[in-house]
């Protein structure tokens, strides 16, 4: 995989000058514009690197930088070395090579032997507008340095990318966390992968977080973690319409707003609004949407020709078939807000539990109402398993919120989810 420098996408010179400022290399904004700067701090990374040095991300360059994009390296042993010697040559430190080579003896490093070195900054990128490929890079990062982590897929989007699973911990109290439902809340997966990334460090290091025992959680929960429920819309939002997709012109046909993409769009690839194709009154949100106008594909409301008609909540329906979840949260934005009910089917306990969520978190409990109030996957969840489901709207302002708010988001959440590991006596 490569690209030129001429040719990068504003979402891929994100990713460049993300990486790169990580680096130390570059200190202007990361904003996708190909600026002088930008080109300066990718001649400074072809110098450190032995790279001629013309500016440009052509293929031996992109050889180069994805390392530190997926944030490790290999390293051969040689003599004399210790872990301490290697951290310090290669920007690591002796707990993450430790995790990152689980069968690694410390005192006893055999020469010519190849180990993975991550590298001593944190990976997620949370200053760009995150992309299916930047959270790709960063989950192969993160299961390298991280190897308790384990990732797989629930399905397939209409375009055939991976829904990605995390799980992070080994106890039978399974919680499950999902986010970017709807293509415009993609924040929503930055801050989830924000917190696996947190979450896991401390794990390494033997850590609290807010008071909690990470590897006492570890062993007593296991987070079940959907990161990018709607990989199609997220990209389609922030890289904009390929001629090559293959509803390329469905999708200019079904965008009648007269405004981009990247302003307005919420549903998949097919104009269906996932967090409106799940069995959960399902007929009352078509009619709704059809009372408002909204007859057929486009950017949101829509609800499907029929229940679970799309790939991917069919993968959702699948995993959450398959596993025992005590609770589960669904992450969208704005509002910060928590709803909770659905058709009166929720129970005191799901109220007392989400008032346990609204403190940690400083948000409302509420419950939702009209369009929004159907077919939904916590609306789903509750109506099918009668457990505690919640819909979670994060920031305030207008979608897309923008990537300042992330700090907040995360901060308010991180509590949260470490709230609801504290609820398994309630139920």
């Amino acid at each position: 995989m490569f690209f030129l420098q001429s040719d990068l996408s504003n979402s891929k010179t994100m990713i460049v000058q993300s990486v790169l400022k990580k680096m130390g290399l570059y200190n202007g904004k990361v904003n996708g514009v190909n600026n002088t700067n930008t080109e300066e701090a990718v001649k400074q990374f072809q110098s450190r690197v032995g790279i001629p040095m013309d500016g440009i991300v052509g293929p031996t360059t992109y050889k180069a930088l994805e390392k530190y994009i997926l944030g490790y390296t290999y390293y051969r042993i040689e003599a004399n070395d210790t872990l301490t010697s290697i951290a310090e040559k290669n920007h690591s430190t002796v707990n993450l090579i430790l995790s990152a080579n689980k069968d690694i003896d410390p005192n006893n490093l055999n020469l010519n032997t190849v180990i993975t070195v991550p590298f001593n900054y944190n990976l997620v990128m949370d200053d760009i507008n995150y992309t299916y490929t930047a959270m790709w890079y960063n989950i192969m990062g993160l299961i390298q340095r991280y190897p308790f982590l384990d990732v797989s897929s629930v399905g397939n989007s209409v375009l055939g990318k991976e829904l990605y699973l995390i799980k992070f911990g080994k106890g039978v109290k399974k919680i499950h966390i999902n986010a970017s439902h709807h293509a415009l809340e993609w924040i929503t997966s930055v801050f989830v992968m924000k917190f696996v990334e947190s979450i896991s460090r401390a794990y390494m290091n033997g850590e609290e977080i807010e008071g909690y025992n990470i590897r006492s959680l570890f062993n007593t929960h296991t987070l079940y973690i959907v990161p990018m429920v709607n990989p199609d819309g997220v990209d389609l939002v922030n890289e904009g319409l390929d001629p090559s997709n293959p509803y390329y012109n469905d999708l200019i046909r079904w965008n009648n707003t007269g405004r981009p993409f990247s302003e307005v769009w919420q549903a998949n690839i097919r104009g269906v609004d996932l967090n409106h194709n799940y069995d959960a009154a399902w007929q009352e949100s078509s009619n709704a949407g059809k009372a408002i106008g909204i007859t057929g594909p486009g950017p949101t409301r829509y609800s499907g020709e029929f229940p679970f008609s799309e790939p991917e909540t069919q993968a959702m329906r699948n995993l959450t078939n398959n596993e025992d979840f005590y609770l589960a949260i669904a992450y969208h934005t704005q509002g910060e807000v928590i709803y909770w009910n659905f058709m009166n089917l929720a129970t005191q306990r799901d109220q007392d539990i989400g008032d346990i969520l609204a403190n940690a978190s400083g948000y409302s409990l509420d419950t939702a109402s009209g369009v929004s109030s159907y077919a939904g996957y916590k609306d789903w969840f509750i109506k099918d398993f009668r457990k505690p489901g919640y819909t979670v709207e994060v920031g305030k302002g207008k979608n897309p919120l923008p990537i300042t708010q992330l700090p907040r988001i995360y901060e308010d959440n991180m509590r949260l989810i470490l709230a609801a590991t504290t609820v398994w006596c309630k139920l």
